[in-house]
């Protein structure tokens, strides 16, 4: 068990330092996590407002059933029935408590849906920073790399001494024969 101990930390920690020296990937993969975040979000947006859909039926089928067992308690009332009043009234009250049941739960969902949306609102907030972020590592990166290049390009080159191929050596020897022929002319002039 020790040597999958050692071996995992040896990869987190190369992971880690990899992640240090190329801080664009480390930018990328939050912003791939934030996105996997976001459509989890918005699933969770989608069954919370389904649910406020299901409850909100199930609370206007309730209050409808507490009207129909309202009428009837008063229907037994005025018929002195009382064997059907008592127990049309605790129906009654029954469907009542099942109605603030359901009425409270729909609340809920309903302040759910607002987190959630809230929540939505800032993980879409936190993908546009780290965009900003991924851009602006990019752009050092870049930027790093051409100064690089530009600084190391004179060095990395290698040049044969007096090598006619090479255009910038062509250039000075014909700058350098133009001046000894002028030279020469004015010599001669004299």
């Amino acid at each position: 068990m020790g040597l999958f101990e050692d071996l995992s930390s040896f990869l987190e920690a190369r992971l880690e330092e990899f992640l240090r020296d190329n801080p664009h990937l480390e930018l990328q993969a939050l912003e791939e996590n934030l996105r996997d975040q976001s459509t989890e979000a918005i699933n969770l947006l989608a069954d919370l407002r389904l649910r406020e859909k299901q409850l909100q039926d199930e609370v206007l089928a309730t209050a409808e059933e507490v009207q129909r067992w309202h009428m009837r308690v008063e229907k037994a009332r005025n018929a002195g029935r009382d064997d059907l009043l008592k127990p049309a009234e605790e129906r009654e009250a029954a469907l009542l408590r099942q109605g603030n049941q359901l009425w409270g739960q729909m609340e809920m969902t309903k302040q759910r849906i607002t987190q959630t949306i809230e929540l939505q609102r800032q993980i879409e907030q936190k993908i546009k920073e780290v965009q900003t972020r991924v851009a602006e590592a990019q752009a050092t990166r870049a930027a790093q790399q051409a100064t690089d290049s530009w600084q190391s390009a004179g060095w990395n080159q290698t040049y044969s001494p007096r090598d006619l191929s090479d255009p910038l050596e062509q250039s000075f020897r014909q700058w350098e024969m133009d001046e000894e022929l002028d030279n020469l002319k004015r010599n001669l002039g004299k």
